[in-house]
Parts: C-alpha cells; sequence; structure tokens
C-alpha cells in the first residue's frame, strides 16, 4: 500500500509497537487513547495540507477523531479517504460480526486475552496475541490459503519463481502480526462490534459526543471490496450518511467489482484500479475548502 501512494505522494505512517515489547508500567492504551493520537498525529503534521487515508480498523477511530477536531472548530484534513472498515457493522454482517454480537464480551475476555509471559519487556500485560489472530484469519479461508501454498510449491517445482516470491512476499506481510492491548482490543468490540455506537450517535469519547455532522470542509471518499468478507459491502458506506454536512460535491464512493478485503489495499487490483482514483481524488482536493 505504501510502496503504491509513495509514487505520488509524502506519505507519513502511524504504526503499532508490539504490545508485549511495552513495560506494564507504561500504562493501558485502549479506543479512547487512539483517538487521542490520530487526532496529535493530525495537529503535528498540518491538517492545512494533509489527506488521511484509513484501511480496516483504523476508518472508525479517524472518523471519531475528525469528528471531533471538526466539533472543536479545529482545521481538519484536505479529504478523508476510508478502505473497507467498519464504519457500520449492521449492514451485511460478516462472519466477524456475527461472532462479535452472538458472544458476550466475557467470552471474548476469558477465551482470547492473555498474559505477556516473562521473557518480554511487556511481562505482566494483557494482550490479544498475535498468533490467535493470525490463526482466526487462517481459519476463515481454510482452503484459499491451502490452495495457495499448494500452488507455490506446484512454482517451486516449474522454476516460476517470479510467483514464488510474490507468494513469498505477501505471506511475509499476512504472517507478519503482533500483540494488541487487551483494552483496545475490547472496547473495539464493545462500542463498534456489539453497541455500534457511531452509526446510532451514542460515542462519547472523554466526556465529548462523536458526531461525524460537524466534518464540513474534509472531502470523503470510502472504498469497499464487492467480495469482502471481513468488512461488508456497505460497512463503510455508511460514512456518508454520517458525514451528512460533507457536500455531496466532496463526497464519492467506490465498489470494486470482484475485490476482497485485501485487494482493495494490496496487490495488483489495488495498483491498477484502487490507487489511481484515490490519487484522482486526492488531487481534486488538493485545495483549503472555501
Amino acid at each position: 500500500t505504501v510502496r503504491t501512494v509513495l509514487r505520488d505522494h509524502k506519505v507519513y505512517i502511524t504504526d503499532w509497537v508490539d504490545a508485549r515489547m511495552v513495560p506494564a508500567a507504561a500504562g493501558t492504551f485502549g479506543l479512547d487513547d487512539y483517538i487521542a493520537y490520530v487526532e496529535a498525529f493530525i495537529r503535528h503534521i498540518g491538517a492545512a495540507s494533509l489527506h488521511v487515508i484509513s484501511v480496516c480498523q483504523p476508518t472508525v477511530p479517524v472518523l471519531a477523531a475528525v469528528s471531533l477536531m471538526a466539533a472543536r472548530g479545529e482545521d481538519t484534513p484536505r479529504s478523508l479517504t476510508m478502505m473497507g472498515g467498519p464504519i457500520d457493522p449492521r449492514r451485511n454482517p460478516t462472519s466477524v460480526n456475527n461472532l462479535a454480537t452472538t458472544q458476550p464480551l466475557s467470552w471474548f475476555k476469558g477465551n482470547v486475552i492473555h498474559t505477556v509471559p516473562p521473557n518480554y519487556p511487556g511481562h505482566g500485560r494483557e494482550v490479544y496475541p498475535g498468533f490467535l489472530q493470525h490463526a482466526g484469519f487462517i481459519a476463515m479461508n481454510p482452503g484459499r490459503h491451502l490452495n495457495s501454498h499448494w500452488d507455490f510449491y506446484q512454482d517451486l517445482l516449474r522454476g516460476d519463481l517470479d510467483d514464488a516470491e510474490s507468494h513469498r512476499k505477501f505471506y511475509d506481510e499476512y504472517n507478519a502480526v503482533l500483540d494488541m492491548p487487551a483494552e483496545f482490543y475490547l472496547d473495539t468490540i464493545e462500542k463498534v462490534f456489539q453497541q455500534f455506537l457511531l452509526p446510532r450517535g451514542l460515542w462519547d469519547v472523554a466526556g465529548e459526543r462523536v458526531n461525524p455532522a460537524a466534518i464540513t470542509r474534509s472531502a470523503l471518499l470510502t472504498i469497499e471490496g464487492e467480495l469482502d468478507d471481513i468488512s461488508g459491502l456497505g460497512q463503510t458506506e455508511a460514512a456518508h450518511d454520517l458525514c451528512s454536512s460533507i457536500p455531496a460535491r466532496r463526497r464519492a464512493h467506490k465498489a470494486i467489482e470482484g475485490a476482497g478485503h485485501y485487494g482493495i489495499f494490496s496487490g495488483r487490483r489495488w495498483r491498477e484500479t484502487v490507487y489511481p482514483q484515490v490519487r484522482d481524488f486526492i488531487r481534486k482536493f488538493d485545495h483549503a475548502a472555501k
């Protein structure tokens, strides 16, 4: 994703620190903290010439952060591009959404939250371990992954090293997981996937109500994959209903035919179909809104 965007833009990346590497004494990290960090990043870089792209999970905290900034009268980014995210998980729910709504929060606490062992700096911290996240994603499409590895084996036998290298690169990234702070994970399950606070207009962050209708100056682009089995079709598009004060001429929605979740931000379809639309949207609104 980043390699492609770098062709035409200066790119700033907000990234995670693996929670198992953070001493427990450093404190907790929840969804409200994430939102506060997004706000701080926007202020530090400068909203006046900034375009924000959020992929999957961060679409929700990014929309919350920009909504809160707009409500306070702060500058907001020139454009927001939201891709494959659970803005309203009630729309076209997937197996990911169904798991969250059929199990109580106590089930997630008891089954997927573990304590970092003593051989890491973050020992004693509660986390959602990366290996469990990875197992969950593999379990969603085991046949697809099995076929992919069989094709990889066949490519090696045939000496098709280019395709084999593409496989290696994809799984090097796909397998690169890290531990997530338990507070952030459980906050997200409860507020995003169980209570649907954002689309219901009932989300308060540090005593402030999240109101996307406060956003007036940022342009909005939403992108979804037709075959997305993580954030179903329509979940990201819901941002347009919430951001009702952004003029229609400053909003756009793209549904990418034949694309799954990863296809909208990686691979050939991303490079050749999705990215040009993102680039053109950013260029169109690369000026301050009146």
